[in-house]
């Protein structure tokens, strides 16, 4: 299981948008990502899964969508994440746990859906976040799911979370505007209102509950206690990741001081607002300043190892959603996007309203290409591993002046006063990424050179 989720609510954030952000992890070994913009032509009307063979007729008049495909579509489109071009956003999927208690009551169904379906059958036939749930929730009851997943959907107003809870059984939640939510692979939500306006689940799911005597508790619904696992890998491999984010943003909760608590919240408030680099951040986190730092000069290799970073080589790409309501509709959707691994990379915010994408981040391939970002950046975070320490001021100061000259795009582009091809500024904020990565790695190059085992302090 891989993935990391980030929310954060339009009054949580440093400018007043919601953001929904993923890591979308996959194996050790790369796999090579793909963005892309699909028009409503392109979008299929009859779909067939490749993982389950599952399929059905799909709406008409599809909405046109960004998406971050698999380079490789022999397993399926895997489209991950994208913002459609009624300013909708949708994340799938988070990875997350269950229990036997309830795969006897509701197993998953190995003809259903997943993770490599959602988005694309979704995302372009919803016209708010809360369509989102309410598609996603009917198409969960009438096909089922072969796993337990998260995903999000926001719009300029709203974020919405919902997790299936097993081959049918799903449910929603609202997230409150002033709050933030870190996600890792496990059932996150935990006490859920039934009779609440911000919930949304499936048909009967409190009675299913009850029914079956499933609530460990004595008062109110934990979804996590009733539905998620609580074990020793959920104390090494989801809930520390839970617990560096929340001590990032809400240090004074007294309760974030273990990281292997099993009940660390699933709604949270920072002592500040967010903003994006903030975000990037933490989904790039490998426990900065803490003895669990892989990384670490000074604590020991068990504790280096022992729990799973957020940021590591099997980060695939990450997306930022962002909806924004103080600018055109044109201009609203921004999807960030940085491919690889997280230590060594930088978000673009791409607009989302385009008909195609540039060609260094549209046409990878499998077979390796320094040309296109994700191979760019994938190279570029192996030399960075080979010795953190002697490149990490490179990688922020890489990270600091990219960044600004991005945003520097962005300012010009909103402020214009004449209308732009989006596609064109799309292009010059790819080139900006990718010649500075170019130069990141060049740097690194150079400076590693002249520190290689193999050389000799004498000169001829």
């Amino acid at each position: 299981m891989a993935c990391t989720t980030f929310l954060v609510g339009k009054k949580a954030s440093l400018d007043g948008t919601t953001l929904i952000a993923r890591n979308e992890d996959g194996g050790d070994k790369p796999n090579p990502q793909r963005f892309v913009a699909i028009s409503p032509k392109d979008q299929p009307k009859h779909y067939r899964s490749v993982t389950t063979g599952c399929e059905f007729d799909l709406p008409e008049n599809p909405l046109a969508y960004t998406s971050t495909p698999d380079a490789d579509a022999t397993y399926g489109i895997w489209a991950a994440a994208g913002i459609n071009s009624e300013n909708v956003a949708m994340t799938a999927t988070e990875t997350s746990t269950t229990n036997s208690r309830i795969l006897g009551l509701d197993p998953y169904v190995e003809t259903g859906l997943g993770e490599e379906d959602f988005t694309t059958i979704t995302l372009p036939y919803i016209q708010s976040a809360r369509e989102g749930v309410e598609r996603i929730g009917q198409l969960l009851e009438k096909y089922g799911t072969y796993e337990s997943n998260g995903m999000a959907f926001s719009d300029k107003d709203e974020i919405w979370w919902l997790e299936t809870l097993g081959g049918h059984q799903w449910a929603a939640m609202r997230i409150p505007d002033d709050a933030y939510v870190i996600a890792p692979n496990r059932l996150n939500i935990d006490w859920y209102d039934f009779e609440s306006s911000e919930t949304l689940c499936s048909s009967g799911l409190k009675a299913f509950i009850d029914n079956n005597h499933l609530n460990p508790d004595f008062e109110g619904y934990n979804l996590r206690h009733i539905f998620g696992s609580s074990t020793i890998k959920d104390t090494r491999y989801n809930n520390p990741r839970a617990w560096y984010v929340q001590n990032y943003f809400s240090p004074e909760t007294t309760e974030n001081n273990d990281p292997f608590n099993q009940d660390l919240p699933f709604i949270c408030h920072a002592n500040r607002k967010i903003s994006i680099e903030e975000i990037k951040f933490v989904m790039s986190s490998h426990y900065e300043n803490t003895a669990y730092d892989p990384y670490s000069s000074t604590s020991s290799p068990a504790e280096q190892k022992l729990i799973r970073p957020i940021g590591l080589n099997r980060n695939l790409e990450l997306h930022v959603l962002q909806i924004r309501d103080n600018v055109a509709a044109e201009l609203s959707g921004i999807h960030w996007l940085a491919f690889g691994a997280n230590t060594f990379n930088s978000l673009v915010p791409f607009y989302a309203h385009v008909t195609d994408t540039p060609a260094c981040y549209r046409d990878t391939k499998s077979d390796f290409d320094p040309t296109k970002m994700y191979w760019l950046t994938t190279l570029t975070a192996v030399l960075g591993d080979s010795n953190f320490q002697r490149y990490v001021d490179k990688r922020d100061n890489f990270d600091l002046t990219t960044m600004a000259k991005l945003r520097a795009v962005q300012n010009e582009t909103d402020r214009a006063s004449e209308k732009q091809s989006l596609e064109a500024v799309n292009e010059k904020l790819a080139q900006i990424a990718l010649s500075a990565q170019t130069e990141l790695l060049g740097k690194m190059v150079i400076s590693g050179s002249n520190h290689m085992k193999l050389r000799f302090d004498f000169n001829d």
